[in-house]
């Protein structure tokens, strides 16, 4: 993946991978954008998907409680396919699953597109425009409801496919649509990183099997994994609070002049 990539740059690159995945401000832009400024100059996807798995193992530590839940669920579920709608554990079950599929298709729809993305700066900031425009609507959101429906699955998981464009936020987009379509905030929180545990599975086993360099950094890739799944458990309790108070929002007023310099230079 990476030869001449030294520990110090890979810790750096995974801190801004752990913190910018989960806040609403795009993991993938940001990393590849940190790839030019450090002078990385392999495939910043290919980096940008093994980061992720230490992000992986932070929402799964953090949502530790909802995982075991929902994996008892399913074990259930197997023998009982009834409550994939009469539990409220087998109906998440049932909508992480539609918005999974609906990822997978648009994500692979959208690869070639997302490759050329990485190597575009002024892609890259388009997509931070477009971030902005859906942390803003989310402030316009006022849903109660305490459960994603699975027509609101659909919705989502188009919009978790649209993140495979850097510079889209994955979470932002998430979050912000789910809110729009009438989840309360802790809610839409919650079903965003519970959706992103497949799609980042899913998204480094790709690049594991069409990647021969992944593991050609072995030291570098484990700090850098380190201290992504450090800081990304920091970024997912501050995510959290801010949607708490409602303020998801101002992080589009970081990503506005960031996409306009982006897109202008």
């Amino acid at each position: 993946m990476s030869e001449g990539i030294d520990a110090i740059t890979a810790a750096a690159l995974g801190a801004l991978q752990g913190l910018t995945e989960f806040l609403p401000v795009s993991s993938s832009g940001h990393v590849a954008v940190g790839a030019a400024v450090l002078g990385v100059r392999e495939n910043p996807l290919a980096l940008t998907v093994f980061l992720h798995l230490g992000t992986l193992l932070a929402t799964i530590l953090f949502l530790r409680q909802d995982v075991a839940l929902l994996l008892r669920e399913f074990v259930h579920s197997t023998r009982h396919p009834g409550r994939l709608r009469s539990t409220a554990g087998g109906r998440t079950l049932t909508a992480i699953l539609i918005a999974t599929v609906i990822t997978m298709v648009l994500g692979v729809a959208l690869l070639h597109t997302a490759e050329e993305f990485t190597e575009n700066l002024r892609l890259i900031g388009l997509g931070f425009l477009v971030s902005a425009a859906f942390l803003l609507a989310s402030g316009l959101a006022n849903g109660g409801r305490a459960e994603v429906a699975w027509w609101m699955a659909i919705v989502v998981g188009l919009a978790q496919g649209l993140a495979v464009l850097p510079g889209v936020s994955r979470s932002g987009v998430t979050i912000a649509t789910a809110m729009l379509l009438g989840a309360r905030g802790s809610e839409a929180f919650r079903f965003s990183f519970l959706i992103s545990i497949p799609a980042i599975i899913g998204a480094a086993s790709f690049e594991a099997g069409t990647s021969a360099e992944l593991g050609s950094l072995e030291g570098s890739v484990w700090i850098g994994g380190a201290t992504a799944l450090v800081t990304g458990y920091v970024a997912l309790v501050i995510l959290r609070r801010v949607i708490f108070v409602g303020r998801m929002w101002m992080f589009a007023f970081y990503l506005l002049p960031l996409g306009l310099y982006l897109v202008t230079r």
